[in-house]
């Protein structure tokens, strides 16, 4: 008995300090969502203050729902979320694949592809919409220039300069704009985590069955076949572990929706708390608990994704 006791009270602290560090916050957030809690109430000044009296129930929860911003941020989460993992899995597997094998300089490439993950999100934000994609000084900018610029130089050939006459001028596009600020966001959040995604792909595929591919070649396997039935099937549990700790990192983006359109028709459920929480700490409390359950539910789905995956 004494061995079993021994180890659960060592145990107790640390199970303790995590619970209070989990249930705290979140049993905060909930009598938040259910009483009248606003920072900044001339009207009514004891709504200022979190007391019991300014009991509301689920009035913050009926006010998020009929907000005109809340579908719209649940819609956009999974959107954000879902291309960011398709494309780090999709350029993840690629990359990891081709860097594999041996080559001059194969150490210094393998550090400079991981080093992006290193960077803030803050400052990849600002290096990305500023230096990069915007329309006038980013080298989005400097390249539409010049290729109008080759365009306007092959108008003047003696005879394809009429085809090349042709062709309408480019014109750069704006990522702050609200069509194409999630564009904006997604690029920039998957030059950022695609290294991760290579690192462990990379270190699962230095433990792949080298005989079964020669056996496979020996069999007249081509490339294309050995690493769809073969490296692929290998790479199953990796890209479901991938795939479930970026969907809850990336469930919780802000800083890069704030910077690149400050939540100008880009929001997602962080970003919509934070715009309540600036007086109306209800029903940034009621989105909280929304956010909570939204991503519970692809926690299990992912889960379930992750367990089928080791079952496998």
């Amino acid at each position: 008995m004494s061995n079993r006791v021994l180890p659960r009270l060592l145990q107790t602290p640390a199970v303790l300090l995590l619970l209070g560090w989990m249930v705290v916050p979140l049993g905060m957030t909930l009598y938040f969502s259910l009483i009248r809690y606003v920072l900044n109430s001339l009207r009514r000044p004891e709504w200022t203050s979190p007391s019991l009296s300014n009991w509301r129930g689920f009035g913050n929860y009926e006010y998020v729902l009929n907000s005109k911003d809340f579908l719209f941020a649940i819609q956009n989460s999974l959107f954000i979320v879902c291309s960011i993992l398709f494309l780090t899995v999709v350029l993840g597997v690629m990359i990891a694949v081709l860097i594999n094998k041996s080559f001059p300089g194969q150490g210094i490439v393998r550090v400079l592809l991981i080093s992006p993950f290193f960077v803030m999100p803050a400052v990849n934000a600002v290096l990305w919409i500023n230096m990069i994609l915007d329309p006038v000084l980013g080298l989005q900018g400097i390249a539409v220039a010049g290729i109008n610029n080759i365009l306007e130089v092959l108008t003047n050939w003696p005879i394809l300069g009429g085809f090349f006459s042709l062709w309408p001028e480019f014109e750069p596009m704006s990522f702050r704009a609200t069509q194409t600020s999630a564009i904006a966001v997604i690029t920039m959040v998957t030059w950022q985590w695609t290294p991760f995604a290579v690192l462990i792909f990379m270190t699962s595929l230095q433990s792949e069955d080298q005989q079964q591919k020669e056996a496979a070649i020996l069999d007249g396997a081509g490339a294309w076949s050995q690493f769809r039935f073969l490296t692929l099937p290998h790479l199953a549990r990796p890209i479901a572990i991938v795939v479930m700790i970026q969907a809850i990192f990336h469930l919780s983006l802000y800083a890069e929706i704030e910077i690149v359109s400050r939540g100008n028709g880009n929001k997602n459920l962080p970003y919509l708390i934070g715009e309540f929480s600036n007086n109306n700490i209800g029903a940034a409390s009621a989105t909280g608990i929304f956010a909570v359950i939204l991503a519970n539910i692809v926690a299990i789905f992912l889960l379930r994704l992750v367990g089928k995956a080791l079952m496998d």
